[in-house]
């Protein structure tokens, strides 16, 4: 929530997410708390600092991102802001996926690099831009899916109900295990961004999450 300062104008929270990996120290915590810090200060901020040190950008499931986006939706703060995209997430999928959580719940998303702010019309056009390249990506993988699944059948393979399985999740699921995370790591994170089960299950378990992945694996190899 915006607090008073000392001339009676309003701070605006603000929460500033730092990450680097123990691998890539190219843009260090500190490049992106200058980059992040000069921005406040020429817009009126109070920021509120969240750091992810020694942590692959290959997945968002970080605690510091968590923290934030817990933040966010219950209103401590009104925007989240980071230096560059990579320092969020890797993946333009779930980059999407914050996206769509930020306008539903009514905070914004600062990219100081590519100077995409959420809370402006024209940020909010770029942002529509990535997240309609990422919708192209799932319609894509798809269809992928559909002609694996098609080859299959041609092959007299049963495949029980595929069909009810979003492709997106299946690839994400993919994505996650190859970064290393386990799968009870992997359903906590697909519950938190509320991803729909197959079957129209209530929550995703580490089972749920194994079977998915290991039909996936079955149709790639057909």
């Amino acid at each position: 929530m915006p607090r008073p300062q000392s001339g009676g104008c309003l701070l605006v929270n603000v929460i500033g997410y730092l990450r680097v990996s123990t691998a890539d120290q190219e843009h260090g915590i500190d490049a992106q708390r200058t980059a992040i810090t000069l921005e406040a200060t020429r817009r009126g901020w109070d920021v509120i600092w969240l750091e992810d040190a020694g942590r692959s950008g290959k997945s968002p499931d970080r605690p510091a991102v968590r923290e934030a986006l817990g933040m966010l939706e219950r209103g401590e703060a009104v925007a989240l802001a980071f230096s560059k995209l990579d320092r969020l997430t890797g993946s333009v999928h779930d980059f999407s996926g914050i996206l769509m959580t930020a306008s539903r719940q009514g905070w914004g998303l600062i990219m100081l690099d590519l100077g995409v702010d959420t809370t402006t019309p024209a940020g909010k056009l770029v942002a529509n831009v990535v997240a309609a390249v990422a919708e192209r990506e799932r319609d894509m993988i798809a269809l992928r899916t559909k002609e694996g699944l098609a080859a299959a059948r041609a092959k007299g393979v049963r495949l029980g109900s595929p069909s009810r399985q979003d492709p997106a999740a299946v690839e994400r699921i993919q994505a996650l295990r190859s970064g290393g995370l386990t799968y009870r790591a992997i359903a906590d994170l697909l519950n938190e961004s509320e991803t729909p089960l197959p079957a129209g299950g209530a929550r995703w378990h580490p089972a749920s999450v194994r079977h998915t992945a290991r039909n996936a694996s079955c149709v790639e190899q057909l």
